[in-house]
């Protein structure tokens, strides 16, 4: 009888058809869920004419897709830790995607409101419990990558969500971006079918059987026998104590790390929230401001693969404070009126160095924490950051209420990168003499 740990056997053996099939079913679910996430700044400009909606209205119209995707995060990960990752992942996609086509036959902002409040809950719990299966079953040495690919399917969701809007709401109005929500549930059954459940989750159910059938899908040139016992091993970081984190002399990193997430997030969902609507004001044409917010998720895409490969190369803090410095001017310069092949530019870099620096920001959270408090460490920075994302469209409102002149606006969007970037600047500081006060003293 032998004892296999699946989790060093998956780390030891080449990276084959069925991992790249998880990675493929998991940035599927993942562009539907960035489609429903940005989806509601494509038909904001449309609701507020529609419903005679305040710019303050409006920001908290869309701040209750977010308060459910923050308790969403809480449900629905507890839950698919009984009930397993795949299951977990099924109800939130089913509950999203049903929401979404409900909020299409929305009369007034109030049933927009609970529509998109169930949709975030979905959304909330279908991200994490994706990137737990992906970690799963990535290999160590490849994890980060295949993550990052994955994760690239949430920036071509909202690029799918602009490219449609471009031609579907002027000529047929913003009830059919919510409808096409339908044709995401025909892919329901493929994964129930194809995708495959957490081996952690069979493994301590007992479910042995299952187990060795899914391990021998990962690794086809694996002989099992049904007298083989399959182990899996786990750090046990999630009842860590938050203390923790402060200790060690963390103090001033995780506080500096905490005020990145905040201000990061508030700017991604302040940006895809209002984009639209206020280049539509400055005169750009519709589908020019709606181009805008295709161009925002591309440059997300390819700031998160270049920041992962960069930050590798160079080390994390020294990209992620690059990357909000360049938010930063980026934000600031779409203020000033820019043609249209430079408005482009400009918001493809404030994509990157925004959207596609939330992954950096992640790493540099699990590089900070011991294995014993990592995950105790990502859980609270990221709850911090989602109350940033909540914050952001309200604020947006409220700010745009104002009326201030565009530029005004726009350096005022700006003000959170350049507090990211003093923030991770400290980080980096502080890392730094961390480090060297590590170092063994030369005799």
């Amino acid at each position: 009888m032998r004892q296999i740990d699946v989790t060093d056997h998956i780390d030891k053996t080449r990276f084959g058809k069925f991992q790249w099939s998880v990675v493929g079913l998991c940035a599927l679910l993942l562009i539907v869920d960035g489609y429903d996430v940005f989806v509601a700044g494509t038909v904001l400009p449309k609701l507020i004419q529609e419903w005679g909606l305040t710019k303050p209205q409006a920001g908290t119209l869309q701040a209750w897709a977010l308060f459910g995707m923050m308790f969403g995060a809480f449900i629905f990960g507890s839950l698919a830790d009984r009930v397993g990752r795949k299951k977990g992942i099924a109800i939130s996609f089913l509950m999203f995607t049903i929401a979404t086509l409900l909020t299409g036959f929305a009369t007034s902002p109030e049933q927009f409101k609970i529509f998109r409040f169930f949709a975030g809950l979905g959304c909330g719990g279908l991200m994490p419990n994706a990137v737990a299966l992906m970690n799963e079953y990535a290999p160590k040495r490849l994890r980060s990558t295949m993550v990052a690919l994955m994760f690239s399917g949430y920036s071509v969701g909202g690029m799918l969500a602009a490219g449609l809007g471009m031609w579907v709401i002027p000529n047929h109005g913003w009830q059919p971006m919510f409808f096409v929500a339908v044709l995401p549930l025909l892919l329901l059954p493929a994964i129930l079918w194809r995708l495959p459940e957490s081996l952690g989750f069979l493994i301590r159910q007992g479910d042995q059987d299952r187990a060795r059938r899914v391990l021998s899908r990962v690794d086809p040139n694996l002989q099992l026998r049904s007298t083989d016992t399959l182990i899996f091993t786990e750090a046990k970081g999630s009842s860590a104590s938050i203390t923790e984190l402060f200790q060690h002399q963390r103090l001033l990193r995780t506080s500096m790390l905490w005020v990145a997430f905040f201000c990061c997030l508030l700017l991604v969902y302040l940006l895809s929230s209002w984009l639209p609507k206020v280049l539509q004001e400055a005169g750009y044409a519709e589908k020019a401001s709606l181009l805008s917010l295709f161009s925002l998720n591309f440059g997300g895409m390819a700031g998160a693969i270049l920041g992962g490969r960069l930050g590798d190369r160079f080390g994390l803090p020294k990209v992620v404070v690059a990357f909000f410095v360049l938010a930063a001017l980026s934000i600031g310069l779409i203020g000033s009126n820019p043609s249209s092949a430079l408005l482009f530019a400009l918001v493809f870099v404030a994509g990157a160095t925004t959207i596609g620096t939330q992954i950096l920001l992640y790493a540099s959270v699990a590089q900070l924490y011991p294995l014993a408090v990592r995950a105790t460490g990502l859980g609270w920075a990221s709850g911090i950051g989602r109350i940033g994302a909540i914050v952001g469209p309200t604020f947006g409102g409220l700010l745009l209420a104002q009326q201030y002149p565009l530029q005004q606006n726009f350096l005022i969007f700006a003000i959170p990168a350049a507090i990211s970037a003093m923030a991770m600047m400290v980080y980096a500081l502080a890392s730094a003499r961390q480090t060297e006060a590590l170092k063994p003293v030369e005799a």
